[in-house]
C-alpha cells in the first residue's frame, strides 16, 4: 500500500497518504486512537468502502504485484485475503459446523476443505465439541475463534482481523493470541487493528500508528509500544503504559 487516500461520501477525509506494507508470512498490527482511519485502510483492502460509501481517491495496493483497488470482496477472497470483521459477524442461527462450511465458499482449494476443517478446529479446541450447536449461543470468546477459523476455512495467504480482543476476558485473549501466533507460524500473513497492547505485542512484529489519518511512527511493535511519543498519543494513561511495562518487562515511568 503507497499513498493511500480515502474519502466517504467524496467529502469526509479518513486517511491521507498512508503506505505501509506486509511481508509475506509477516505480522503487522494497526495501532491508533478510534477515529484514526485504521478500519477505513481494512476495509480499502478489502474492497468493503463500496459498502460504507467510500472511495479511494489515490494511491496503491497490491496484492501479488496486482492492484486490488475495487476489486469485487468474493474475488479477493479467493486470491487469499480474507477477513473477520470487528464484532464478530458470524452466522448466528446456523450451527458451528455450517459456517465453518460458508466460510470455504470461496477456498482457494475447495478440494481441501476437510483438510483445512481439521486444522482450524485444532487452533481452536473449543469449537470442535460444539459443531452441531447454534453459533449464537457460544460465548463471546467462542464466537471470536469461530469468526476467525470461518476466515482461516478460505485457506487465506493474508489474514485480517479488526479488532480480535474486543470485549473479551484477558484469559481467552492469550487462547487467541496463541492460536494467531501458529497461524503466522504456518506461512499466512497477519493484520490486525488491536486495542490490546498484550495482544499486538504477543502477536505481531512490525507496527503502524496512525494519527488523524496518517501514519505518523512505524517501527517493530515491542520498540513502538515502548517509545513514550506512542504511550502519549496512542495509550494516554499510566494504566496503558503499565501494561506495555508488564508485557515488555520495562520499568513503566
Amino acid at each position: 500500500m503507497s499513498g493511500l487516500t480515502v474519502t466517504y461520501g467524496g467529502a469526509v477525509l479518513a486517511c491521507e497518504g498512508v503506505s505501509l506494507s506486509v511481508d509475506e508470512g509477516g505480522s503487522v498490527c494497526l495501532l491508533g486512537a478510534n477515529g484514526a482511519g485504521k478500519t477505513s485502510v481494512l476495509r480499502a483492502i478489502t474492497g468493503l468502502l463500496r459498502y460504507h460509501n467510500g472511495a479511494v481517491v489515490h494511491g496503491s495496493i497490491t496484492f501479488d504485484g496486482r492492484s486490488i483497488i475495487g476489486a469485487d470482496t468474493s474475488k479477493l477472497v479467493a486470491s487469499g485475503i480474507a477477513q473477520a470483521l470487528e464484532g464478530r459477524r458470524i452466522f448466528r442461527d446456523l450451527t458451528v459446523s455450517d459456517n465453518l462450511r460458508a466460510g470455504a465458499f470461496s477456498a482457494r482449494d475447495r478440494s481441501r476443505e476437510k483438510r483445512v476443517r481439521d486444522e482450524v478446529l485444532q487452533l481452536f479446541p473449543p469449537l470442535a465439541a460444539r459443531l452441531g450447536q447454534a453459533a449464537g449461543y457460544l460465548s463471546g470468546g467462542e464466537q471470536q475463534m469461530l469468526a476467525i477459523a470461518r476466515a482461516m476455512m478460505a485457506q487465506p495467504r493474508l489474514l485480517i482481523l479488526d479488532e480480535p480482543s474486543l470485549g473479551l476476558a484477558p484469559l481467552v485473549v492469550e487462547q487467541i493470541g496463541a492460536s494467531l501466533r501458529e497461524i503466522v507460524a504456518g506461512g499466512c500473513s497477519l493484520m490486525m487493528v488491536e486495542q490490546s497492547t498484550a495482544l499486538a505485542l504477543a502477536t505481531t512484529s512490525y507496527a503502524y500508528l496512525l494519527e488523524n489519518g496518517c501514519v505518523t511512527h512505524h517501527d517493530r511493535t515491542a520498540h513502538l509500544l515502548a517509545d513514550e511519543r506512542v504511550r502519549a498519543s496512542y495509550l494516554g494513561t499510566s494504566a496503558g503504559q503499565a501494561e506495555v511495562a508488564a508485557v515488555t518487562g520495562e520499568k513503566a515511568r
